[in-house]
């Protein structure tokens, strides 16, 4: 067995901390930063490792695919360090049952091959199997308080969330989200996360963490880097009743669907009364949707499909939009198929060299963190 590759920690970009977007950053200072982390990509990728996962409460869908996937995939063909995480102690932040935790981590991990992560690149791990990363939450949390976690706006949307599906209070576990998330992150020294505007208050806590980390216990040279975000577009992509694509609402196409099923789900989709087509997002949200659906598989724009349509109406629309899915989906599925014929082993051979790296790497950061706190005895 050949030994597994360590995860060295990637030179950090040498930008002026005024320049980091942070939570008061307007979105034209946070734009413009991104604009340049991505010219900073193209000329050396090497300098940036990119922490990003997943909870594993189900398969994945389109939603996935067109927010977040193909972006991962993009900065890998890149050369950026991209490191996965599949969230398993996270789904257990707000319910009882985690399902079939083993079932469903399978199923995200071929997603995840079939769209074109590639293990010998890329580090796909399982929280629970990397001990040293979870221990870092203790040290962490003495860095913030409990009102900073109470402003934080994740935290409050899922604390509502968790009131009105099951009628009772956050736990602890999802309360120090965003700790959590910060040791995902730093425990790799990940120093690029890919967000939407509406997230930058939640990496605000990760950064915090680090700069105070840094400033009580490595004043004279900063351990941790303070990540930026990389702003990736706000692409919402509506299920077929109208609502955000989500596995738990039942709207959702998984990538691991067959062509029927895909038809099925189109022809159910919502759209509305006009019969002229066009891309208006703000009046005609269900159109623009399927616009956008559409016109991403078929590599065109919405407005040029819509015109493409035109007055044929919805029913037409429905049509374009599924043969473009189906056929810009074909290798994707056809890569999944061939994989889960030997799902158990693929997966394991994955996560076991994943997990291997990631242990790596997370017991050097930690006994690091140690020898700065001054808590090594022997």
């Amino acid at each position: 067995m050949t030994a597994p590759t360590v995860l060295t920690a990637p030179t950090a970009p040498a930008v002026p901390t005024s320049a980091a977007p942070t939570a008061t950053a307007s979105a034209a200072v946070a734009q413009a930063r991104s604009a340049e982390i991505e010219a900073e990509i193209a000329r050396d990728p090497g300098r940036f490792r990119v922490l990003t996962g997943d909870r594993p409460t189900g398969a994945l869908h389109l939603g996935h695919l067109l927010a977040t996937l193909d972006n991962r995939v993009r900065l890998q063909d890149a050369g950026v360090d991209v490191v996965l995480v599949v969230a398993d102690y996270q789904v257990i932040t707000d319910r009882d049952d985690a399902g079939d935790l083993p079932a469903v981590v399978r199923e995200v991990v071929l997603d995840y091959l079939a769209a074109g992560i590639d293990p010998a690149r890329s580090t796909v791990f399982t929280h629970s199997s990397v001990p040293a990363l979870n221990q870092l939450l203790l040290p962490f949390l003495s860095l913030v308080s409990v009102a900073e976690l109470e402003r934080n706006p994740t935290v409050k949307a899922e604390a509502a969330d968790a009131e009105r599906r099951q009628g009772r209070g956050m736990s602890g576990l999802l309360f120090t989200y965003p700790v959590h998330q910060a040791a995902d992150i730093l425990f790799c020294h990940g120093n690029l996360v890919p967000v939407g505007l509406d997230q930058l208050p939640h990496l605000e806590t990760t950064r915090t963490v680090a700069r105070r980390f840094n400033q009580r216990y490595a004043a004279a040279r900063p351990y941790f880097p303070e990540p930026e975000a990389l702003l990736t577009p706000s692409l919402t992509v509506l299920g077929n009743d109208g609502a955000k694509m989500s596995k738990s609402r039942g709207n959702a196409l998984e990538l691991r669907a067959s062509e029927d099923e895909t038809a099925r789900f189109f022809r159910r989709a919502r759209t509305d009364s006009e019969r002229r087509i066009a891309f208006d997002p703000e009046g005609r949200p269900e159109v623009a949707n399927l616009l956008r659906i559409g016109a991403h598989f078929a590599g065109t724009t919405p407005e040029d499909l819509a015109a493409s349509v035109g007055d044929a109406g919805a029913g037409r629309l429905k049509a374009v939009v599924t043969e473009a899915v189906v056929e810009g989906l074909r290798p994707l599925r056809e890569r999944r198929v061939a994989l889960a014929a030997d799902a158990p082993v693929v997966v394991r051979d994955v996560l076991a060299r994943g997990n291997a790296r990631a242990n790596d790497v997370a017991e050097r950061t930690l006994a690091d963190v140690r020898e700065l706190m001054g808590t090594v005895y022997s």
